[in-house]
This record gives C-alpha cells, sequence and structure tokens, in this order.
C-alpha cells in the first residue's frame, strides 16, 4: 500500500508563510494561523510541504487505508486557501449557509481572503469539526 505523502514536516510554519509573494494573502495567512491555533489551543507544524495542520487523529477506511492527518488545517495556495475540516460535523450546511462567498468540497472548504467571510462562522466550524474527529477517531 502506497505510503502518504502528507505527513508532519520539519520546515517552519513562519519560513513557509513569509516566502509567499503576495503581501495580502501572506498577511491573511497569518491571521488564520492565528485564528485556528487559538480555536484549536494547538500548535501548528508543517505537513507535507504546504499544508499547515493543528493536532492530528488517526484514521483507519474500511478498505484498510490507515494514516495521520491534521484534526484541522490550512493551505495558502495560488488562487485560495484551502481549508481543511471533517467532511462532517454539527451543523456543518446551517453554518455553511451563514459562512459568506466559499466553495466547499468533500472536506475542504476554499476562500478567496477572509474578509469574504464571516470569521465567527468559521470558528464555530473548526470547534464542531475538531470536536467530530475527536469523538470518532479518539
Amino acid at each position: 500500500m502506497a505510503q502518504n505523502k502528507t505527513i508532519p514536516t520539519a520546515i517552519r510554519v513562519e519560513d513557509f508563510l513569509n516566502a509567499i509573494g503576495d503581501t495580502a494573502k501572506r498577511d491573511d495567512a497569518f491571521k488564520l494561523l492565528a485564528l485556528l491555533k487559538d480555536e484549536t489551543t494547538m500548535e501548528p507544524q508543517m505537513w507535507g510541504t504546504a499544508i499547515i495542520g493543528f493536532g492530528s487523529y488517526h484514521y483507519k477506511y474500511e478498505s484498510g487505508r490507515e494514516g495521520d492527518a491534521p484534526l484541522v488545517g490550512f493551505s495558502p495556495r495560488s488562487k485560495e486557501f484551502a481549508i481543511y475540516l471533517a467532511a462532517e460535523f454539527a451543523d456543518k450546511e446551517k453554518l455553511l449557509q451563514q459562512l459568506g462567498k466559499h466553495k466547499t468540497g468533500i472536506s475542504c472548504l476554499y476562500i478567496k481572503k477572509l474578509a469574504d467571510i464571516d470569521e465567527k462562522i468559521l470558528k464555530k466550524m473548526v470547534n464542531n469539526s475538531v470536536t467530530y474527529l475527536k469523538t470518532v477517531y479518539g
């Protein structure tokens, strides 16, 4: 079975964020870092070369595939931020309706900039997602 590429690394989070060329994106990345750190009360760590994660959990699927993943994380991609949350959590659809301008994937939330969303709603989503993952995976 293939080994996961997204694993904790020794890359410094601040070095990664300081390398973002777009000043507005870099500023939002540091704000998002602080928001997630405050909400999770966990220290950030690089996962792979482009994901900043907080905490971790061990998953195992029915297929036998297993690994570790951050409880919550984000990646400042070139066009948008990808925020990694649980695929399911309490009040997800209700909170998404209140969030502001965004797109979604199965367990990803995509935003262009923090000014497009309600940060209080994002905080609730982060808390609900972390609570769900801790409940399901311990």
